[in-house]
């Protein structure tokens, strides 16, 4: 993995920062790792590239669980949106979606579990003067950005 902080904007101390991701790394353990060492509290983020392989999810309120989506083949991520924020346990929490693009043209999209990059995975984060708390709401099951 490589990186590089794009810049630096006072008084409100926002960071951009490019990621790129090398073959072969798990990209939702490499994003979150990145966001804890560098003490991201609060961003957006996009990425392009492409995984050999990848897991979504579906949101299932009736089981409050998330359905997994397999894709066991090469895809070139097409769209990938996310957010950074503070989850209960007081680390980075990443919440990101993704559209995958399949080799007939098909896609796959849905929320990101892990996804295996192939060749590389490059993506920007841009972290709000101001951080983002997520915490869990059980009436729903999931954990949603807290204003």
């Amino acid at each position: 993995m490589k990186s590089k902080e794009l810049a630096e904007s006072d008084p409100w101390r926002e960071r951009n920062f490019v990621l790129v991701l090398d073959d072969g790394e798990e990209a939702f353990e490499a994003i979150t790792r990145f966001a804890e060492e560098q003490k991201v509290g609060g961003a957006s983020l996009t990425a392009i590239g492409a995984f050999r392989s990848a897991t979504l999810g579906f949101f299932e309120f009736a089981t409050k669980n998330y359905k997994e989506i397999p894709v066991e083949e090469q895809t070139e991520v097409l769209s990938a949106l996310g957010d950074i924020a503070i989850g209960d346990d007081g680390k980075a929490s990443l919440h990101m979606h993704v559209v995958l693009g399949l080799s007939d043209g098909a896609t796959r999209g849905g929320h990101f579990i892990k996804g295996t990059v192939h060749p590389t995975l490059e993506i920007i984060i841009r972290e709000s003067a101001v951080g983002f708390r997520r915490r869990k709401r059980e009436d729903l099951g999931i954990a949603l950005i807290d204003l």
